[in-house]
């Protein structure tokens, strides 16, 4: 389970991770295409500040998000990719000044928050450690779409456990936004930490298993990776299907990436900003 006193010092790190990979570039390589359909780097990190600032504004103003609420309802389709755009539009000195500015308030007002406290978002309504967790796995997931375009490699680490977490409680979230009925028995999930060390989830002994590295895992679950471009493996019919349509994230399930080896390599695959738990808490 993610840890939740650990997951906001984690968001902490993570967020300065990805920071370490466009704090020197070049204003022209802030200009670099991701392997997200037509978006940047600029448009990657804008949209990591634009949901900071949105679960800043549900955590301090639940009225004003409400407001934002209503706005996103006018456009579904348009307003992520709308409030990306007007944040890559910025200079890069001054995106990046707001995006550290708005994720270290929004560090500091989740890590206040009282025990039991629930913030309103665009799913269901979130604890501070599940809405801190769900930044994370965002945060992470946009990072790797940046150190993909700038072919830097991360080693991964240990904070993966909280994006592993994610992918695990939204397995039948993604049945259900197929219009699928999710298999009614729980599945043994097995995955190789960073550290060498096991992380184990579900009952032993279960006849639908998922075994392979936890990088691969989140790779797969925040659609960043293919399923054939990882060495993940199922056992048992359900478990092969649930890894060709995982997804960690709420919202509609995207087209995810294409594989390695298929002409032009990437493909769309964004992850939007209900980026939570879906169906409820994370921690």
């Amino acid at each position: 389970m993610s840890d939740p006193a650990g997951v906001f010092s984690d968001l902490r790190a993570e967020s300065r991770e990805v920071d370490r990979l466009v704090a020197e570039l070049s204003d022209a390589r802030w200009a670099t295409p991701t392997p997200a359909a037509g978006w940047t780097v600029a448009h990657q990190i804008a949209h990591l500040a634009w949901t900071d600032a949105a679960a800043l504004l549900a955590a301090t103003d639940p009225e004003g998000f409400a407001v934002e609420i209503e706005k996103a309802l006018t456009a579904p389709d348009r307003f992520v990719d709308e409030g990306a755009e007007e944040g890559a539009a910025l200079a890069p000195g001054e995106l990046l000044r707001r995006w550290r500015e708005g994720r270290e308030r929004l560090y500091e007002v989740l890590r206040a928050a009282p025990a039991g406290t629930r913030f309103p978002w665009y799913g269901p309504a979130m604890s501070a450690p599940s809405l801190a967790t769900a930044r994370l796995m965002e945060t992470w997931a946009h990072g790797q779409d940046v150190a993909d375009a700038l072919g830097v490699v991360r080693p991964p680490t240990a904070r993966l456990r909280h994006v592993a977490w994610i992918g695990l409680r939204a397995r039948d979230y993604a049945y259900f936004v197929r219009g699928l009925t999710p298999p009614a028995e729980p599945f043994r999930v097995e995955l190789v930490a960073p550290d060498g060390s096991l992380w184990a989830y579900g009952p032993e002994g279960a006849a639908q298993t998922v075994s392979g590295s936890a990088l691969d895992f989140c790779l797969l679950v925040t659609q960043r990776s293919h399923l054939t471009d990882t060495a993940l493996v199922a056992h048992g019919a359900d478990a092969e299907h649930w890894l060709t349509i995982a997804q960690a994230f709420a919202g509609p399930a995207g087209p995810g990436r294409a594989p390695k080896a298929a002409e032009g390599g990437t493909a769309e695959g964004e992850t939007k900003p209900g980026e939570t738990t879906p169906g409820e808490e994370t921690a």
